[in-house]
Order: C-alpha cells, then sequence, then structure tokens
C-alpha cells in the first residue's frame, strides 16, 4: 500500500488540472513546503497538525492541493483495481480519504463586494499614469484588463504577435488573439484608442510581450507576473481613492459598462471567454429596473 500511495506525492495531478498558471504555482508551492517538512503526503495526521500552523490562505492553498492530489490517486487505484489486490487497494483509498477531511478551512465571514468602475472613474484611473515609461507601461496594463477584459493570466502572456486586423463593413479594425482559460481562444476587438496604444507600444518595445516588468533603472524587463500586474492596479486604485481595487475589478468593470451600452449579454460572454452567460451574468450589476421592463414589450392586445 505504501508503494501505492507514494507515486501521489509527485505533483502532476496539480500540473495536469485546468488552473491558471498562477493558482498551479500557489498549489505546488504549499504542497512542497509541507513535504519539505518530511512528512509523508499520506499521513493524515502530520498534515493536520502541519496545517494548522499555517495561515488561513495557505491551509486554503494546501487544502486545494490536497484534493487534487486524493482525486487523481482515487482514479488510478480505481482503474488498477484486480480481485486479488481488491483489499490493498480498498485500504489505501481510505488513507486517501482521510487526507480529505485532514484539513479545515473556516469559511471567511462576509464575502469581498464585487466592484465596478464608472465612465468616469476609467478616465480617472487611466489619467494617473503619466508618460513615463513606467507610466505608459501601467496605462497598457491597466487597459488590457478594463479595455480589452483579459483575465490577469492573459495579460501577462499576450504579445505583440497578438495583434490581428480583421475586416469590417467599415473597414479594418485591430483585435487581440487571446488564449485562455482551458486552452480556449478568443478573438476581442479594441477601441481605435487602445488600438494605437498597443501598435505604439509595439513599435518601441519591438515586439514580445505585451506587458513588462521594470529593472531597477526603470528598464524593460522580459515579462512581468500575475504580482506585478495585480500591484499596478493596486497603485493606481489608491490614486483614485480605490486602494483595493483587484484586475478581476477591472474585467469585471469592462463587462459592466458594455452592458450598459447596449452590448448584448451573449457577445460580452463571447468577448470574456465564458463558458456559458450564467457567468457573465455573476459580473454585472443589474438592478431590476420597475420603471420598463420586457412584458411591456410583449403584444398581447
Amino acid at each position: 500500500m505504501a508503494t501505492q500511495l507514494a507515486k501521489y506525492q509527485d505533483l502532476t495531478a496539480i500540473e495536469r488540472a485546468n488552473l491558471a498558471p498562477s493558482t498551479k504555482a500557489q498549489y505546488t508551492k504549499a504542497l512542497r513546503n509541507y513535504l519539505a517538512t518530511g512528512s509523508k503526503l499520506t499521513d493524515a495526521n502530520a498534515l493536520m497538525e502541519y496545517a494548522s500552523s499555517q495561515r488561513p490562505s495557505t491551509r486554503a492553498f494546501l487544502k486545494a492541493a490536497i484534493r487534487l492530489v486524493v482525486q487523481d490517486g482515487e482514479r488510478q487505484l480505481k482503474a488498477g483495481a484486480t480481485p486479488e489486490n481488491l483489499p490493498m487497494v480498498q485500504a489505501a483509498l481510505l488513507r486517501l480519504d482521510a487526507l480529505k477531511d485532514a484539513i479545515t478551512v473556516q469559511a471567511p465571514k462576509g464575502e469581498k463586494a464585487h466592484t465596478w468602475l464608472t465612465q468616469a472613474q476609467v478616465k480617472q484611473l487611466m489619467a494617473t499614469c503619466d508618460d513615463s515609461l513606467a507610466g505608459r507601461r501601467d496605462w497598457l496594463v491597466l487597459a488590457l484588463l478594463v479595455g480589452a477584459g483579459l483575465r490577469r493570466e492573459e495579460v501577462i502572456n499576450v504579445g505583440c504577435d497578438s495583434l490581428v486586423s480583421l475586416p469590417t463593413k467599415k473597414g479594418m479594425r485591430l483585435a487581440l488573439s487571446v488564449v485562455g482559460k482551458g486552452a480556449k481562444a478568443r478573438t476581442i476587438p479594441v477601441s481605435s484608442v487602445l488600438a494605437g496604444k498597443l501598435q505604439a507600444w509595439c513599435h518601441e518595445i519591438e515586439g514580445g510581450l505585451l506587458a513588462r516588468s521594470l529593472g531597477r533603472k526603470v528598464e524593460l524587463g522580459a515579462a512581468i507576473s500575475a504580482i506585478g500586474v495585480f500591484d499596478i492596479v493596486r497603485k493606481h486604485g489608491a490614486m483614485i481613492g480605490r486602494p483595493e481595487l483587484d484586475p478581476h475589478d477591472l474585467r469585471r468593470t469592462y463587462a459592466q459598462l458594455g452592458y450598459e451600452a447596449g452590448v448584448p449579454l451573449t457577445q460580452i460572454s463571447k468577448l470574456l471567454g465564458h463558458s456559458n452567460v450564467k457567468v457573465t451574468q455573476t459580473y454585472l450589476n443589474l438592478d431590476l429596473n420597475l420603471e420598463v421592463t420586457v412584458s411591456d414589450f410583449i403584444p398581447l392586445e
């Protein structure tokens, strides 16, 4: 049984999971830190003791990582079960089952309220970026989030080669070709303002990734991390009195302002790369309009 369980400590279950790279990194880090103590992943008591000494966020990451490993282990054990090894498989499954309850994560009281910016607030946010190299870089990062609705992980991976020109009835229009969650590709048309900035930036940096880090001497680096994007949003959010602003709030604002402007919900859902419209609806601040409703337009007479 020990041999059967040992192979589930190789972290491959996390690598194969359909998760953002930053999430995989957090899960892997939490699990490796535990294994670095010398305890075995299959030792539920050691896992419980270790988790109890960690911060809530670390416990949450570790619990999620354990869940993925356990699910993968259960699948492999069941697939390899035979009449001869059935007792061993059942014992191993019980050991894995004990890991599920080894870590207790207390649900936070309340939840972070969804944040949407108004058009005026978006203008204020973008105006906080000056014309320095750092300011132009920050403007681009913010614009990719609020002006194209990208996820944080998409921002750090999109490059100048993602810019494509598409024909419309009025001529050519610039768009971003993005690969998002689950390796799903989507095309996002952008405004003329963002298109011009993107083209100018790509010319300046001579290609490569759009979002770049800055060195100590304020020189462009090769790439920026997800944490770097978060810090940029928090920095400029604080400058307009919204220090709690998150990257996802800007993506949510993209959806909300588009909806308020009359863009169909199905179109917004496609632009965001959502699997269905129900997910998109959770992004929106939908208040019931008692003055005008769908029933007013149904010809019942």
